[in-house]
């Protein structure tokens, strides 16, 4: 019996409909929104109000009823025109919402949920500092409980954190200590802060290489005060959950990658018929052909990864190496894709009014966000049973 690695229908009709959108509506405008370095508040409008946010949570918390299949679908799909837009809808679910999802109280669901699915608001997910970011375990941020009041008392630094800053950011879930263990190892715990909460501040947007309308920030906690039953899950146990929410996240990044490596694909070929050198088009010299070729390949295996680690998540089966794979491989594809497509585009690859000059500068972050690829070959080797 063959293994059919194709979409139901169900999931085929919601690509369609990304896909169409990603082209109709994004396409057009997202270049002006990157080179004024401006959030697409319109563009996310639409993309809520089509559910998108809402694809693998709940019904009953105002989401789709769907997976997380569906969501790395949506997000391959949106990356092949512009990963500015994919990595909002992949922060705001993975890392924004998913956290809530997890490891809330039917409270905390019930409170922030709905809001989230629909894109009124968008979540944040506070980890990296600025001397610790795969070395989580070297947190500094801390939260102390006010035996008074309940209240936790947050204070530290948070670097490179998406959604954080944008008018509709409703929270941002920090991990910090909050206890030690008798060697002197840090208990983390995650923690929920609304905007705007006292003491809480946003520093400028960052100058970012690339994903230039998407939103990241600094946030700095200065004595903020929230209600003891903020905790997002048990005490202590954040390190836990974010490894959990980090192992889904690559999934999702994986599928983010896949779509920059096609959408090259796709520009290029477009390219490829169209401009002609020495009397034919360029894409009749085998030499472009063998890179277009070998780009598609590179596409094609990624998103073979990416679906078989999103089906064992779905299934419940263990997923971790094979999210690591797919992470790592679809991140290199796609650094290595958009560089041939800027070569095939030759000194056109590198004006920005090509999508290959933003795919380009986009794909390296991918390499390094949610865990860089070396992270990614310790995570396959340990999977593999060697030790350090």
């Amino acid at each position: 019996m063959a293994l059919d690695h194709r979409l139901s229908p169900e999931h085929e009709e919601l690509r369609r409909t990304v896909e169409e959108f990603a082209q109709d509506v994004i396409a057009p405008k997202i270049g002006e929104y990157y080179e004024r370095h401006e959030f697409p508040y319109e563009i996310v409008r639409q993309m809520g109000s089509m559910g998108l946010f809402g694809l693998p949570f709940p019904e009953e918390y105002g989401g789709m009823g769907g997976d997380y299949l569906a969501l790395c679908i949506a997000l391959e799909e949106l990356a092949r025109v512009d990963s500015s837009v994919a990595i909002t809808l992949e922060a705001g679910v993975s890392l924004g919402a998913m956290p809530v999802h997890l490891f809330g109280t039917e409270e905390q669901k019930r409170t922030w949920l709905p809001r989230l699915c629909t894109g009124e608001i968008l979540g944040a997910f506070g980890l990296t500092e600025p001397e610790c970011g795969s070395d989580a375990g070297g947190t500094r941020t801390t939260a102390v409980r006010d035996e008074k009041t309940g209240e936790w008392v947050i204070n530290g630094t948070k670097s490179f954190i998406t959604n954080s800053g944008t008018d509709i950011t409703g929270l941002v879930t920090v991990t910090a200590v909050t206890d030690r263990k008798e060697d002197g190892s840090p208990r983390i715990s995650t923690i929920i802060v609304p905007s705007g909460t006292p003491g809480f501040t946003v520093a400028p947007a960052y100058s970012k290489v690339g994903w230039n309308a998407s939103d990241t920030h600094e946030l700095s906690f200065s004595d903020v005060r929230v209600p003891g039953e903020n905790l997002l899950g048990e005490e202590g146990r954040g390190f836990a959950q974010f490894l959990r929410i980090l192992d889904e996240g690559r999934v999702a990044i994986a599928a983010l990658a896949t779509g920059l490596a096609q959408g090259c694909v796709d520009e290029s070929v477009r390219y490829a018929n169209e401009r002609t050198a020495f009397g034919k088009p360029i894409g009749a010299n085998q030499a472009i052909q063998f890179k277009l070729a070998d780009m598609e390949m590179r596409a094609h295996t990624s998103r073979l990864a990416w679906r078989d680690a999103a089906s064992r998540l779905v299934a419940g089966e263990p997923f971790k190496k094979a999210a690591a794979l797919a992470k790592l491989y679809s991140s290199e594809s796609a650094v290595t894709n958009a560089r041939e497509a800027t070569q095939i585009h030759g000194g056109y690859g590198f004006m920005n009014e090509y999508p290959v000059a933003r795919m380009w500068r986009d794909a390296k972050i991918l390499e390094i966000g949610e865990g860089t690829s070396e992270v990614q070959r310790m995570l396959i080797a340990r999977e593999l049973g060697l030790s350090a």
